[in-house]
């Protein structure tokens, strides 16, 4: 069994390097989707974070509001760290039930999260995958697919580390500046070394 952390900034691909390699075989683990399990209403970490931001994070229907929720976490680097404290835990705790599952197995399977290198779990990773962009097609990217303002995009690029501190720890580095045919391309190669590795 192969651990694969796939990172990268806001509107880099990271997301769209996940789908292909899940194309090609691998078992995708979506770090925002346990983000997402870990925090369904009435679970401890659902508790933790209302208490935290109070009522006005919740919806109608008693969901999180996580637009409003990473609107403010945003701007607030420590309630940001305060939300992270509750969430991490959770997500890596999961994690690890997807990896003792398949250990003894030559499967490959990719962590796609945006703060691997963040939280230091890039050490507990077979290889590091590091997806980069330049910042305007970044932002531009961050506005057509997910409805950001440029504004927008930018201040949560600015709240990201940059990709010198991803790229330090990265075993691989997908650049992502081009069409869809040459990311193809680069994954292909990066499918065919972590194949090799996992053997």
């Amino acid at each position: 069994m192969l651990l694969v952390g796939l990172t990268g900034g806001l509107g880099a691909g990271k997301s769209t390097v996940a789908r292909m390699l899940a194309d090609r075989g691998a078992i995708l683990v979506d770090a925002d989707e346990l983000a997402r399990q870990a925090l369904e209403p009435g679970s401890g970490a659902y508790r933790q974070v209302t208490d935290l931001f109070g009522d006005e994070v919740v919806t109608a229907s008693g969901e999180l509001d996580r637009a409003a929720i990473a609107a403010t976490v945003f701007s607030d680097p420590e309630r940001r760290r305060a939300l992270e404290s509750i969430v991490h835990p959770e997500v890596f705790r999961m994690l690890a039930e997807t990896v003792e599952a398949r250990r003894g197995t030559d499967d490959i399977i990719v962590f796609d999260a945006p703060l691997i290198v963040e939280t230091g779990f890039h050490d507990a990773c077979d290889v590091v995958v590091v997806v980069t962009a330049l910042e305007e097609e970044r932002v531009a990217r961050a506005t057509r697919e997910r409805r950001m303002t440029a504004d927008q995009a930018r201040a949560r690029i600015g709240a990201q580390i940059g990709d010198p501190e991803r790229e330090a720890v990265a075993d691989v580095v997908i650049r992502n500046d081009g069409d869809v045919a040459q990311l193809e391309a680069r994954v292909d190669d990066l499918w065919e070394q972590l194949r090799a590795g996992s053997d």
